[in-house]
């Protein structure tokens, strides 16, 4: 395969190395010698030992947390398949930029950097202050029609995400979370999760941001025809390649969120997925290079039925469930701080050597 975005995506994953395994076993002997019952911890424990096995010499330093939401607009809006009008995208972006979202809230509340990056919104935002102003261009094409991007545009969208995860290693960041707005991307990650997963468009649709049931079911048959129109059949069963699925039918927030991702894999740092849309990005990485999940972390399990296929997809085990289909990064934030948890209670609790305290026998 020869194209731009192909060069871009190489470059990264030739620089990618998997999470340490020695650091992994030796985290698993600490946490086998700490004060309490082995695995009584249960998934702290195994958030503990992936941490220590990417971050390695690096594992008693405190997290240095930051979220990215990047937004873009959707042609395949003029379809009717969201309940609110692609307006709202720009809307959105300003409400961050003012503080006023949901995830605003919970970034403050928790410690993490907010970072909002314009890769794609159908409006000019006039070098607003406080935005990241990454534009490819504004909002993907109609892909019920033709593909949603070019290779071109696609190559820069996910160097956009590529780029800024370079930066957050500059910055020392060590714990990402990735966020998306867009209205219309539900409609592209189910696409991307119907390919993907080889799951009927009917079991991985959703509601998205509220349609009823005759809307959805007009949702499900656009979706369809997308699929129809871009993979056929044959191509499906063979696993179309990733870069195809995410040029034809993916977002410019996906693509960039894809690149994200990739580059935090490659700088070794450590990434939480979000919901449906943001574990859309997370599948089409770890299609592309499998060494990627080694540094993922899915920080909860969305309402979207979707999501639920692209976990088990990916072979991710999400840290909470809290009946969450918002988006912005909310989820993955909310699990920062467990996250953290766990790499607290790795650091700071006593060993029964060091504490005096007698193991079991059996």
């Amino acid at each position: 395969m020869n194209s731009a975005s192909f060069a871009v995506v190489s470059n990264v994953v030739a620089a990618m190395e998997p999470p340490s395994e020695q650091w992994f076993t030796r985290a698993r002997t600490h946490l086998d010698a700490l004060t309490k019952p082995i695995g009584s911890l249960g998934m702290l424990e195994d958030i503990a030992a992936q941490m220590v096995s990417i971050r390695r010499n690096d594992f008693a330093k405190p997290l240095r947390k930051a979220v990215y939401v990047f937004a873009a607009d959707h042609g395949i809006t003029a379809e009717g398949v969201s309940a609110y009008p692609s307006e709202v995208t720009r809307q959105m972006v300003l409400n961050f930029l003012a503080q006023g979202a949901a995830i605003n809230v919970l970034a403050t509340l928790h410690g993490v950097e907010m970072n909002v990056i314009d890769v794609g919104v159908d409006a000019h935002f006039d070098e607003l202050d406080g935005l990241l102003h990454c534009k490819v261009r504004r909002g993907t094409r109609n892909m019920l029609h033709e593909a949603a991007m070019s290779d071109e545009e696609l190559a820069q969208a996910i160097e956009v995400g590529c780029r800024l995860a370079a930066e957050a290693k500059a910055k020392g960041h060590s714990l990402l979370a990735v966020g998306e707005m867009g209205i219309g991307n539900t409609t592209a990650a189910s696409a991307i999760t119907s390919i993907l997963t080889h799951k009927p468009v009917p079991h991985v649709t959703g509601k998205g941001t509220g349609l009823d049931a005759d809307a959805q079911a007009h949702k499900q048959q656009i979706i369809e025809a997308v699929v129809r129109q871009h993979f056929s059949m044959v191509e499906i069963d063979s696993a179309p390649e990733p870069l195809d699925v995410l040029r034809c039918v993916g977002g410019l927030e996906i693509a960039a969120m894809t690149g994200l991702i990739l580059s935090a894999a490659r700088h070794g740092i450590a990434v939480v997925a979000d919901g449906f849309i943001s574990t859309a990005a997370a599948a089409i990485a770890f299609a592309m290079e499998p060494r990627v999940r080694g540094y993922l972390f899915a920080g909860h399990q969305s309402e979207e039925p979707g999501h639920r296929a692209l976990l088990e997809y990916i072979g991710l085990r999400p840290i909470l469930s809290l009946n969450m289909r918002l988006g912005e990064g909310t989820g993955a934030v909310l699990a920062m701080p467990i996250i953290e948890s766990a790499m607290c209670l790795y650091n700071e609790m006593a060993t029964f050597a060091s504490a005096g305290v007698s193991e079991a026998k059996l």
